[in-house]
């Protein structure tokens, strides 16, 4: 077999099983945005698979334009997936279209303009760069939100996932910018080709192989508490950890802390850290620690937003006594679970009393 066969051999398998990832799990999670996510990743790649090459020392037809912008901007998508999938509230909003849109035509203008006005290597460069920014973001993300997820297979899977990603583009960046303008030659596009095809091998078995609801999040609700089948005396020794847990809650109200990780909080325990994430993700229902924390604080801000006597305290005083850092995600995470913004939760219950 020629390298110029092999080469296409690895693109057609890496193309098949884009297309099957992303018709998987928009089959079984089309309303969940992560997943619509990870399959708009899938669907793009695509077109990184079929137009990416090393060597960009000749002119780029005009009709591989659009398919190198859509390559380029599947980056920012990466990002995209990786902050929704690492952070359950995560929603679009209208400028991240606006940055995939001008990373897109950025790379479109250097096919068009910028490369064939000899100006190659700035091209390639700043392309490149721009991937590696959106690389270190979406790595920056899995670091700053891997700590409070509590599914244990998920935590797994998902840091595989983003690494595997991140090491791919990030190399590939790498040896676009140091390549750029020289040939590289067949045998090194025929291995780039076989490294891609399984990266995307080894990211589809991984996703294949874990139950898609624990990959990601629940599309209306919690997951449910996990139904035991441990020896009672098991059991018995989870309950009294987790009063032990809703005491320091409740009565020492612990989650006021400034930046309280499930680290210390299993220390204060004396537990290991790995329990604790079970007992709150199975037994408790919580999917997410800064959720399970969150869900406390905002009682304590509902009783003192009903309360008359607080009727003159500043919401944004309610929200720091609570524990929240600033306003902004005190009152997205309050209107995720009521329904309503601070303010007029407050001024529902002074009418209704």
């Amino acid at each position: 077999m020629t390298l110029a066969a092999l080469d296409l051999a690895f693109r057609a398998a890496s193309v098949a099983l884009l297309l099957m990832l992303a018709v998987s799990l928009l089959a079984d999670f089309r309303n969940v945005l992560a997943a619509r996510l990870g399959a708009a990743f899938a669907l793009s790649s695509v077109a990184h698979v079929v137009s990416y090459s090393l060597d960009v020392t000749s002119p780029i037809p005009l009709w591989h334009a659009p398919l190198i912008a859509i390559s380029t901007g599947t980056i920012v998508v990466f990002w995209l997936f990786t902050r929704a999938v690492f952070h359950d509230e995560f929603s679009l909003r209208w400028w991240h279209g606006l940055i995939w849109a001008l990373v897109a035509a950025f790379s479109f203008a250097g096919c068009v303009w910028i490369a064939p006005g000899g100006h190659v290597r700035f091209s390639v460069t700043v392309v490149n760069l721009i991937s590696l920014g959106f690389i270190t973001l979406a790595v920056g993300q899995m670091i700053a939100s891997w700590p409070a997820d509590l599914v244990e297979r998920r935590r797994r899977v998902r840091v595989f996932i983003v690494c595997a990603i991140a090491l791919y583009g990030g190399l590939n960046a790498v040896l676009q910018i140091a390549t750029a303008g020289r040939h590289v030659g067949a045998a090194a596009e025929t291995i780039n080709a076989g490294v891609l095809a399984c990266t995307v091998a080894a990211i589809v078995h991984a996703m294949m192989r874990i139950d898609g609801t624990d990959l990601f999040p629940a599309e209306a609700e919690p997951a449910p508490p996990h139904v035991s089948s441990q020896p009672a005396a098991d059991d018995c020794a989870d309950q009294k950890l987790i009063d032990a847990l809703m005491r320091l809650m409740a009565d020492e109200r612990i989650y006021r802390q400034e930046n309280i990780t499930i680290g210390a909080l299993a220390t204060r325990l004396k537990i290991p850290e790995y329990r604790l994430r079970r007992l709150i993700n199975q037994r408790l229902g919580y999917r997410n620690f800064n959720v399970f924390l969150n869900n406390h604080r905002i009682e304590e801000a509902k009783t003192a937003l009903a309360d008359p006597s607080q009727a003159e305290v500043p919401v944004i005083t309610i929200a720091m006594d609570a524990g929240f850092q600033s306003l902004g995600p005190f009152n997205r995470a309050f209107k995720a679970v009521t329904g309503v913004t601070p303010t007029e939760y407050r001024r529902l219950k002074a009418d209704a009393a």
